[in-house]
């Protein structure tokens, strides 16, 4: 079973995470068919020479999109799945570092198991060395459970999930909204019946700093979250009441200062629902 891997470069990204990243992609038990890397936007010199040197000692394996503006994840994604030569495609972010039997784990799942269209896994969140682990983000296993779970929150770890390419462009494929592309994907596959599965393992180190708690929060999050909800209210995908309840905790945990919303995400949002 052939994969592609699926992943976005833009400006801010930092070379040496990068490396790290490209990397652990290149030390896995199961080695992707081909990395498709697109460049949301110009970069700078170090972040193309990462990609360069790496992609001259793996020829063949790279495909390199680069795109004239940015445009944001959303669109990227977008344009580089259509690049994608594989049917199964996995996400990777230009930060984190997959575990060296993630490919293997993830594929073997889903070859055993035709009927499932996306699986995710769990992920621990480190800061600086990933023998600092600051947490593990759990995510439920099984369709039920994630159909029940996403109506309050993203049932998926974005940079973990391999999935079929052909049901996600059947779906409408990423789409440009906000920093929810991911989160609006899954409500739009999970309507359609698409069935997920979470691997009830880490099987990617996730890299986070207070700079993520603090754009996790603001106003224009908080009318992005707003927005996001009306949308899955408009498909039917949550009730009124699951949208004033989402309205008044999401979009409450936004708005609240950086280091309470630390302690919201630490010790409720990165809990496993029940």
């Amino acid at each position: 079973m052939r994969f592609s891997v699926l992943m976005s470069i833009y400006k801010n990204d930092n070379p040496e995470h990068l490396a790290e990243s490209l990397n652990s992609l290149l030390e896995q038990t199961l080695l992707p068919d081909e990395i498709v890397v697109i460049f949301d936007g110009p970069v700078s010199e170090q972040l193309s020479k990462v990609v360069d040197d790496i992609s001259l000692i793996h020829q063949g394996l790279f495909k390199i999109i680069q795109l004239e503006k940015n445009g944001g994840l959303g669109k990227a994604l977008g344009i580089a799945m259509q690049h994608c030569t594989y049917d199964i495609v996995a996400r990777m972010d230009a930060d984190d570092i997959a575990k060296p039997e993630r490919f293997r784990k993830q594929i073997e799942f889903i070859k055993a198991n035709p009927n499932v269209d996306i699986v995710g896994s769990w992920i621990e969140e480190f800061n600086h060395s990933t023998k600092n682990v600051l947490s593990l983000r759990k995510v439920p296993e099984t369709h039920e459970e994630i159909v029940h779970f996403a109506k309050f929150r993203s049932p998926f770890n974005h940079p973990t999930v391999l999935f079929r390419k052909k049901v996600v462009i059947e779906a409408g494929g990423y789409q440009d909204y906000g920093t929810f592309e991911d989160y609006h994907l899954w409500a739009r596959l999970i309507g359609k019946g698409r069935k997920c599965y979470n691997i009830q393992e880490s099987l990617l180190y996730f890299r986070m700093n207070e700079n993520m708690i603090k754009r996790r929060g603001g106003w224009k999050k908080t009318l992005a979250e707003i927005k996001l909800q009306q949308y899955f209210l408009s498909i039917g995908f949550i009730t009124k009441m699951q949208f004033i309840r989402n309205v008044i905790t999401r979009g409450g945990a936004r708005i609240v200062p950086d280091k309470l919303r630390s302690i919201v995400y630490k010790f409720l949002l990165s809990s496993k629902a029940r």
